[in-house]
């Protein structure tokens, strides 16, 4: 958050300046700058240097000062046909805009000044007035409506509405996910090969619960076979795959 630092009574190179100008009550379009720079310069000889970003801008400005008042002094050409422009005129538009806005924080602040010493009532409002209800009239709100054409318009609603169901996917039956980990398949597996040193297969699975079931014990046997565990042997094509397991007592 940026914080401004006050120097005495001015917040600003710009504000300095402006100063200057009132005190000397020059105008602003055609300020001395030479006797304008030197005033400036006598005030920063005396500024306190305590803080250097506040100091910077002040010597910025002071720089700025020097530069026009240096233009302004070098004699001007006579060969040059075109009026030269006059090196104050930025540093005026910006004392410009310096002065509208502080004029306008001044009216601003005058305005909550005021606004602090305004105090407001609160609404009241009396209760006959907070109760009252416009009266409806039931026959101009019914209009020409009957029952028939009430009825009619219900229908055609809720025939939207059955248009809008897929006859399809309306019959399909909710999925419902099944938390089978690989990881508690194989502790089954396991624990099945501690006490069957051979078995089928196909009985293994077919003794699985569900698809996924079968599907996961599949894996865990792979899984078995790859670390050594478990040895599968098949004597022809199509025949019942046999186990073998190294892990029974």
């Amino acid at each position: 958050m940026e914080l401004t630092v006050k120097l005495q009574v001015f917040e600003g190179p710009l504000d300095l300046l402006l100063h200057l100008l009132e005190k000397n009550k020059v105008n602003i379009y055609d300020i001395p700058i030479v006797e304008i720079t030197n005033q400036y310069m006598e005030y920063i000889a005396e500024m306190k240097r305590n803080d250097l970003n506040v100091m910077s801008e002040f010597l910025v400005m002071a720089a700025t000062l020097i530069d026009i008042k240096s233009r302004m002094l070098l004699p001007k050409k006579e060969s040059e046909e075109e009026e030269e422009e006059d090196p104050r005129a930025e540093l005026v538009q910006q004392l410009l805009e310096y002065k509208m806005y502080k004029c306008m924080a001044y009216e601003l602040r005058d305005r909550q000044m005021d606004a602090e010493q305004v105090f407001f009532k609160e609404p009241t409002i009396p209760p006959e007035v907070a109760e009252y209800e416009e009266p409806v009239d039931l026959a101009e709100l019914v209009g020409d409506m009957n029952l028939a054409k009430l009825d009619q318009i219900f229908k055609s609603i809720m025939k939207k509405q059955v248009d809008k169901i897929d006859p399809v996917r309306s019959k399909f039956g909710k999925i419902e996910k099944e938390e089978v980990s690989l990881s508690d398949k194989m502790l089954y597996v396991e624990d099945f090969c501690k006490t069957h040193r051979n078995f089928s297969f196909r009985n293994l699975l077919e003794a699985q619960a569900s698809k996924v079931e079968v599907i996961v014990t599949f894996l865990a046997i792979l899984e078995l076979m790859k670390v050594g565990k478990i040895f599968i042997s098949q004597e022809h094509t199509f025949d019942d795959i046999k186990i073998e397991s190294k892990m029974a007592a």
